[in-house]
C-alpha cells in the first residue's frame, strides 16, 4: 500500500521515516519512527466537518476518563489534506475481549454526555436509515440488494424508543488499549456517529434481547457491504435466514 507522499508529510512538518501499521481493514495508517513523539497518518474518506464534530465526542470521553487520539491540524490549519489526516501515536498493552466489560461504566458516562449532540455531517442513524434515509457514514443502502436492504431497515425498527447518544460505533478489543496508568485507550473513531447507545452498550456486555442483536448484525452488513464485501456475504446469508 503506497504511503503518504512526501508533499502530504511537509504539511505536518515530518520528515521522519514512516511504518505502515496492521489491522485496519478500511483506511491505510502508518507511524513516524525515530524522531520525537510517534505520529500516525492515516487515510480517510470523511470530511473536514466530520472530522471536526469528533471534538466533542473525544472531550466527552475524556471527561468519562477515556484518553483519545486528538487528531493534529495541519501548518495550513485543516484536519485532512489530500485525504489524509495525522494524530499521535498512544502506546499501551492491549485489551482482552474480557476487559470491555470493564469500560461499560465509562461508556454510560460518555452516552450521557454526548446525548444532546448533533448528527455527525455525512452520517445517518440506524433510525434515520430505518425511517427512508439512504445513505450516511459507509452504508449506502442504494448499493444493496433490495430484499436486504429491506431487511435492514426492518431489524433497524427494532431500536425504536431507545435512547440516543453521541456513540464510538466500532468498540472492540483492537480499538482499546490500557495506557501506563491503567486508563483506557480509545482509538479509531471513523464510525462514531449519533445513534442508538446499544450499538456501544452491546459489545460491552448488556444483555441485549435478540431483536436488538439482530438490528447490530443489520448494521454490521450495511456498513461493510462496500467496503468488505466477503464479509458483507458471509453475514447476510444467515441474517436473512434468521
Amino acid at each position: 500500500m503506497t504511503p503518504p507522499p512526501d508533499s502530504v508529510l511537509a504539511l505536518w512538518g515530518l520528515t521522519a521515516p514512516l511504518e505502515r501499521l496492521t489491522g485496519g481493514h478500511r483506511n491505510a495508517a502508518w507511524r513516524t519512527r525515530g524522531r520525537g513523539p510517534g505520529l500516525v497518518i492515516k487515510s480517510t474518506r470523511r470530511s473536514e466537518a466530520a472530522l471536526l464534530w469528533l471534538g466533542g465526542m473525544m472531550d466527552a470521553a475524556e471527561a468519562a476518563g477515556f484518553a483519545v487520539p486528538r487528531l493534529i491540524a495541519s501548518r495550513q490549519g485543516r484536519l485532512i489534506e489530500a485525504g489524509w489526516t495525522c494524530e499521535p501515536f498512544l502506546e499501551g498493552r492491549p485489551f482482552a475481549p474480557a476487559d470491555l466489560t470493564r469500560i461499560a461504566g465509562r461508556i454510560e458516562v460518555l452516552h450521557r454526555l454526548s446525548a444532546a449532540m448533533p448528527q455527525r455531517p455525512g452520517f445517518a442513524s440506524a433510525l434515520d436509515l430505518a425511517g427512508g434515509a439512504e445513505a450516511g457514514g459507509d452504508v449506502d443502502l442504494r448499493a444493496m440488494p433490495a430484499p436486504l436492504a429491506e431487511a435492514c431497515r426492518a431489524a433497524w425498527g427494532a431500536l425504536r424508543g431507545l435512547p440516543r447518544a453521541g456513540i464510538h460505533g466500532d468498540l472492540g478489543p483492537g480499538n482499546l488499549l490500557w495506557d501506563a496508568d491503567g486508563r483506557p485507550v480509545l482509538l479509531d473513531w471513523d464510525e462514531a456517529r449519533v445513534d442508538a447507545v446499544p450499538f456501544d452498550t452491546g459489545p460491552c456486555g448488556a444483555d441485549l434481547p435478540p431483536p436488538m442483536r439482530r438490528a447490530l448484525l443489520a448494521w454490521e452488513i450495511a456498513c461493510c457491504w462496500q467496503l468488505e464485501p466477503e464479509r458483507a456475504a458471509g453475514l447476510a446469508g444467515g441474517f436473512l435466514a434468521g
